[in-house]
């Protein structure tokens, strides 16, 4: 008699799933705008959360997902058209802020890549950012952030972590001889 009624009816207590919306054009666009209020996207990045979603809506619901995909990409097109996402623009605000912030130009690329960006954008958004803040600049301000190299707390300790910290640089995606420049250079 101590268990909850759902458990003496045989439903599993405690919270349910709450059920996804049936998917229509109206519920792609309105789900769209929500999220580019939030964030910036691709255009290959936004047609990824959509698409998530009307898998989700599928599954429970049932219906034809080539019709939903059609969907997607009509409401894609129409935001393109309308300039509510714009690969260029995000392209050169991630690449122009990941420079700044010490990235090597093989994680810029990467991350856009991943994003969905394409290859031809890719390379000319990274040399816009590049002729900004140089690869050594970048691996100054990533060592510094790392507290790596002549930007050791303790200088003493410097000597022996100098395999360490080279490596360091070299996961984040530095060629070894900025690497070996930063990290046995001085601070200024």
């Amino acid at each position: 008699m101590d268990e909850p009624k759902d458990a003496q009816r045989g439903k599993p207590s405690g919270p349910r799933k709450k059920q996804p919306r049936k998917v229509s054009p109206r519920y792609l666009e309105n789900a769209a705008l929500h999220y580019l209020k939030r964030y910036s996207a691709t255009v290959s990045q936004l047609k990824r959360v959509l698409l998530r979603r009307v898998d989700r809506s599928l599954r429970f619901h049932g219906g034809d997902r080539a019709e939903a995909a059609g969907w997607v990409d009509a409401l894609a097109d129409k935001l393109v058209r309308n300039g509510l996402v714009n690969d260029q623009a995000y392209a050169e605000q991630k690449a122009h802020s990941l420079r700044a912030s010490g990235r090597s130009s093989r994680v810029i690329a990467q991350k856009l890549r991943l994003k969905g960006v394409s290859a031809e954008l890719v390379e000319r958004k990274l040399a816009e950012a590049t002729s900004e803040v140089s690869e050594d600049a970048a691996a100054r301000i990533w060592a510094r952030k790392k507290r790596l190299g002549p930007f050791r707390r303790d200088a003493s300790t410097r000597r022996e972590y100098r395999q360490k910290d080279l490596a360091a640089l070299a996961r984040a995606g530095f060629p070894f001889s900025i690497a070996k420049k930063i990290i046995d250079g001085a601070a200024e």
